[in-house]
């Protein structure tokens, strides 16, 4: 039972009762509850964590993959402390904040040519939502309205968020499957992989056949379908599928060429984790919405930012009694705080060259996992910048994977947890993607656990 005993007010509640409380009043997100176990981190330090008892754990996942520069990075901090000093929140609601201004513009100038306007949200699911009803609207009331364009195309096992909108063009079973009498419907194609590939299909032609699955929908009814939603080069919750090269910038062409939308959702690849401020940047596509959340805020605070064309802009002007208007906003969408958070974190990246500081620990990165490939369990590993998916099969040859209640990934991380680094499987793929400001001994440290790791997990 809780303790709900009355304290002194300058009383602090034991480890003990932290614990009681952590177990049955919070209700953690994809947790089992009965089987929840507390790990409690009180404070950090670039990229470490730190628990009640002052333990120290390298935070090999990024803090749910958003932490950028790691914690407390004091240039992020002193933005946010003169933030305070000049005024908490504002709302975006017929009024507006310089941060927030400067922010837009900086985020503009950054992004692939062609995005000149930005909507402020406040999470990933909300970036993606803010898209989704862009491109809706955007096709009943553009110049030449096509009221008919008001379907979706989107991949298997891709993951866009949790509101039912974004779990709508998502397509994790797992995730999803409970909530399917409230989705509306959309045209899905099988992910772009290149693993456990369809019969004759290989690794050199994927790129080819996953095109062309595109290519015959867009083709029969790309006079209903407002837009095509796609996290650019890697499905990260899938269990970091990653794309055949090639093929967002194949996308790109089909969706011009058929006059349907992209919208490219960069919540998790964004922010420099593919080794470019952005995927899409990686094959030179400018797509018509860009969603950004995660770490565009360094990981500090709740902030996100849907980009939209000049021409999807323009649709949406009018007088006030045309309806034009986009009738969409969030309390905290353009949060003084965070957008100054994200200028700072804009800033690291400039004063630190961070990106290009990537290569060396890309490469180092990858040396480690050319040799856990070689492990009679990992059927495939999977790379993109800084972000990493290990799969671990029962037969490699046969591709057999384990059964998910076997929990192998969370084994690996459980080994993980005792070598002081802390990671989140997905399933079976054991995941990494630490912070860009990772030392190469950190991240040696996080790759030899994984290591050893696997061994412990599939024995």
């Amino acid at each position: 039972m809780v303790d709900d005993s009355p304290r002194p007010a300058d009383e602090s509640p034991t480890r003990e009762q932290l614990e009681a409380w952590d177990r049955e009043l919070v209700w953690h997100a994809f947790t089992q509850m009965t089987e929840h176990q507390p790990f409690i981190i009180q404070r950090a330090e670039g990229c470490t964590l730190y628990d009640l008892e002052g333990r120290a754990y390298l935070d090999g996942v990024s803090s749910l993959w958003c932490n950028v520069h790691g914690h407390r990075h004091p240039t992020i901090d002193a933005a946010i402390r003169a933030q305070l000093d000049q005024v908490a929140h504002v709302t975006s609601l017929g009024m507006a904040h310089p941060t927030t201004i400067k922010l837009a513009r900086r985020l503009v100038d950054l992004a692939p040519a062609g995005l000149g306007h930005v909507f402020f949200s406040d999470s990933g699911a909300t970036a993606v939502e803010v898209a989704l009803k862009m491109a809706f609207q955007f096709w009943q009331q553009c110049e030449q309205p096509q009221p008919k364009k008001t379907k979706y195309l989107a991949f298997e096992n891709a993951y866009h968020g949790d509101t039912l909108g974004s779990v709508s063009v998502g397509g994790v079973p797992r995730f999803h499957e409970m909530f399917r009498p409230l989705l509306f419907e959309v045209l899905r194609l099988p992910s772009p992989t290149m693993y456990r590939l369809p019969t004759n299909v290989t690794r050199e032609n994927a790129c080819e056949y996953f095109l062309n699955l595109v290519a015959q929908v867009l083709e029969h009814q790309h006079a209903e379908i407002a837009a095509v939603i796609v996290e650019p080069l890697m499905q990260c919750a899938a269990g970091m599928i990653l794309h055949p090269p090639g093929f967002l910038r194949g996308l790109r062409e089909l969706t011009r060429q058929h006059d349907v939308l992209l919208i490219a959702d960069e919540v998790a690849v964004g922010m420099g984790r593919t080794g470019r401020m952005f995927a899409c940047q990686q094959e030179d596509v400018q797509p018509d919405l860009l969603c950004l959340a995660k770490g565009i805020t360094g990981g500090y605070l709740p902030l996100a930012a849907t980009l939209a064309t000049d021409r999807i802009w323009q649709a949406f002007l009018g007088t006030y009694s045309s309806s034009r208007t986009f009738f969409h906003g969030h309390t905290y969408g353009g949060n003084p705080l965070g957008a100054a958070a994200a200028l700072a974190t804009l800033d690291v990246f400039e004063q630190e060259q961070t990106l290009a500081n990537m290569p060396a620990k890309i490469a180092r990165l990858q040396e480690y996992l050319a040799r856990i490939a070689l492990h009679p369990n990992v059927g495939d590993v999977r790379q993109l910048g800084l972000i990493a998916g290990i799969e671990l099969v029962r037969d490699r040859v046969t591709q057999e994977p384990f059964p998910w209640g076997e929990r192998r990934g969370q084994r690996v991380c459980n080994h993980a947890l005792t070598r002081g680094v802390w990671l989140r499987p997905l399933g079976n793929v054991v995941v990494m993607m630490p912070p860009l400001n990772i030392k190469l001994e950190e991240l040696d440290r996080i790759c030899l656990a994984v290591e050893e790791g696997i061994e412990v997990a599939t024995r």
